[in-house]
């Protein structure tokens, strides 16, 4: 009978290529563990299967320290935070249009009007042709909902 060997707590990931160019992640035990399976030619790429690892460039992924946690609320409360500002500086600083909005832009583009801020509705494909005329205009996300 196999005796169940204990799961590492702690695993490293890596970004690796393969001398074909293929990137891809690996976890391993630590730094040696990898140095020792790479030039043992132990790691394959799940794309081509070669043996000739390396090393990727990687963002480092920083742990909170011992005893804290991280806070995933901030994210959401954060973006939650910006798009209502948003929201509230476009409200303050810009003229609504309504459904007028493409033949505003276009008209303040032309100089036939002066320019200033405006929002309000268009069709994507409105959205589109604007760009495409080198108006540039994009959609304002809307505030997430709280939950009450």
């Amino acid at each position: 009978m196999a005796i169940p060997q204990p799961v590492p707590t702690q695993m490293i990931v890596f970004d690796l290529r393969c001398t074909a160019g293929h990137e891809f992640e690996a976890w391993f035990k630590d730094s040696a563990t990898f140095e020792s399976q790479r030039r043992s030619r132990s790691v394959a790429c799940p794309e081509c299967g070669g043996t000739r690892i390396e090393k990727a460039p990687m963002a480092p992924n920083i742990a909170p320290s011992r005893g804290q946690k991280r806070n995933k609320g901030v994210q959401k409360a954060t973006y939650y935070q910006i798009v209502k500002e948003l929201h509230r500086q476009v409200v303050e600083k810009c003229d609504y249009v309504g459904d007028k909005f493409a033949a505003e832009a276009r008209r303040i583009h032309a100089g036939e009007i002066e320019e200033r801020g405006i929002y309000g509705e268009a069709t994507l494909k409105e959205a589109i042709e604007l760009n495409e005329e080198g108006i540039a205009c994009a959609p304002l996300p809307d505030v997430p909902k709280t939950d009450a």
